[in-house]
């Protein structure tokens, strides 16, 4: 009888255990082709690395899939007559990952951080001449000019973050274990191997996010990447080749993602560090080696045809393109009519980097690269370096005089990719300093009128043909792959993605 009551316990006990178990967590997986260098969005050096950071952070405002600037942490803004002054008004009873109340304290802080020379999107920050707190929840913002791209700028850049935390752990430990006000929280990161976030329960977007989990895996080989998705291991990855999308189409369960973005790749002079001194200041030389590379060859062998030719550092889709500039021609024998008459008959040697795994098949474009240029006679030591320490190098300014790199914006306008890659000392990416392309930058920085704006960008596009800082390569298309269970996944022309709005079928 005691043995019978025992089972009937234990089989009630079985039962109510069953009744109360926590339903299985919707995880999503995402590959990622390149190892984050930090997760603080103010210092995540490139597009993937912000990818992750911004699953855990908002900004004052936000961009939508139309580029309409929408309120995010702050319900609604006022702008002054004059365009410098703009008066933000914050959501209350919004916390931030750690319990920290998000306030106009906050948002002082993070600018006060933000324009430190040791953030990397510095100068993003620093189109804000003061921030000031009105009380609590108003925030007053000021310009030292009217400036036009504010807020798209703050959309993409001003991750606010919770001061007492921040202050506590030091940017660096900040950028290992982020705190936002995001759609997910920050759970771990084993370094090359997953970064893990958890749905916010308590964010304001009410009804967001729609997973319990999100799971970054690093994977740098696109083939990898290919295998990983085929096999059900991963739910979404990007930057697979032409032939690798292709081969995705006939697989059951998987959808093959295309679309052309808003990047252009390039070859980047370098005249503030490495490259004084080398040939390469020379605008001849400059101008040969942009005769030099079959350009047309690369995207035909590289990506199947799937890209166009880039003229400058503008898409077709940004404001001011001057689609009547043509490509500089593939032409050798013009290549090196101009290295002699630069005083380089012979050509030279130069140092040569480029990032590995961060871009579809931009190993083999960099290798391509080397052999036009070492047919009209300049001999490159091309080192194609682990990604992470690629952008580190790139930050302190330290790369070669000449390195392959890649751009992308989302703001419909090319200055803040211009600015980033062509503001010298001020800008922590760029390397290169040109006083009339500073001129330009800064007149197109304060011209409010779109039209008269356009003119000025194509000003710049036709000087920057004529005296280029880049060996201008490519306007891609890109190719992704989600498996069939995946919704709402919705990238972006700068291949961005808000993950808050995905779910799993």
């Amino acid at each position: 009888m005691l043995l019978a009551l025992s089972a009937m316990v234990l089989l009630f006990s079985a039962c109510g255990q069953a009744e109360t178990t926590e339903p299985e967590l919707s995880t999503l997986r995402v590959a990622v082709p390149t190892f984050p260098n930090s997760l603080d969005a103010s210092v995540a050096a490139e597009r993937n690395a912000q990818n992750v950071s911004w699953q855990m952070f908002d900004s004052l405002v936000w961009a939508n899939e139309q580029n309409v600037i929408e309120p995010a942490l702050a319900e609604r803004w006022e702008v002054s007559e004059d365009g410098r002054e703009f008066t933000f008004f914050l959501r209350q009873n919004v916390e931030f990952h750690n319990g920290e109340p998000f306030n106009a304290d906050a948002v002082v802080f993070s600018w006060e951080r933000g324009i430190q020379p040791h953030i990397e999107w510095s100068d993003r920050w620093a189109r804000a001449s003061a921030v000031e707190r009105i009380d609590d929840y108003t925030v007053l913002i000021t310009t030292a000019e009217p400036d036009p791209l504010l807020l798209g700028v703050m959309a993409q850049h001003w991750n606010i973050v919770p001061p007492v935390y921040t202050q506590e752990v030091g940017d660096d430990r900040f950028g290992e274990s982020p705190v936002g006000t995001g759609p997910f929280r920050f759970v771990e990161w084993v370094r090359e191997d997953r970064i893990v976030l958890e749905r916010n329960d308590s964010y304001w977007r009410e009804g967001l996010p729609r997973v319990d989990r999100v799971v970054f895996r690093p994977i740098p080989e696109a083939s990898t990447r290919m295998a990983a998705i085929q096999t059900g291991e991963i739910d979404i990855v990007n930057r697979l080749t032409v032939e690798q999308a292709g081969a995705l189409e006939s697989i059951d369960g998987v959808r093959v993602v295309t679309y052309p973005i808003d990047r252009v790749f390039y070859i980047t002079f370098n005249n503030l560090t490495s490259g004084i001194g080398e040939p390469t200041m020379d605008p001849r030389v400059r101008r040969a080696m942009n005769y030099a590379v079959d350009r047309q060859a690369i995207i035909d062998s590289l990506f199947g045809g799937r890209a166009q030719l880039a003229t400058g550092l503008m898409t077709p889709s940004n404001l001011g393109y001057d689609p009547t500039i043509e490509p500089f021609p593939f032409d050798p024998d013009r290549a090196r009519e101009l290295l002699a008459e630069a005083g380089f008959p012979d050509g030279f040697e130069i140092g040569f980097a480029a990032p590995a795994g961060a871009y579809t098949n931009f190993e083999q474009v960099a290798e391509a690269v080397q052999g036009f240029l070492g047919d009209v006679g300049i001999v490159t030591d091309l080192e194609i370096m682990e990604s992470g320490r690629f952008w580190d190098l790139q930050a302190e300014k330290q790369l070669p005089p000449l390195f392959g790199d890649s751009w992308s914006e989302r703001s419909g306008e090319s200055l803040p990719r211009l600015r980033g890659a062509l503001g010298g000392w001020d800008a922590s990416f760029s390397q290169w300093s040109d006083p009339v392309i500073d001129d330009l930058l800064d007149r197109i920085s304060v011209t409010v009128d779109q039209n008269e704006r356009a003119a000025l960008y194509r000003e710049l596009h036709r000087y920057m043909q004529e005296d280029p800082p880049f060996i201008y390569l490519y306007i891609p298309e890109t190719f992704e792959a989600v498996r069939s269970n995946v919704q709402d996944y919705l990238p972006r022309a700068a291949e961005d993605f808000f993950l808050m709005f995905t779910y799993l079928e």
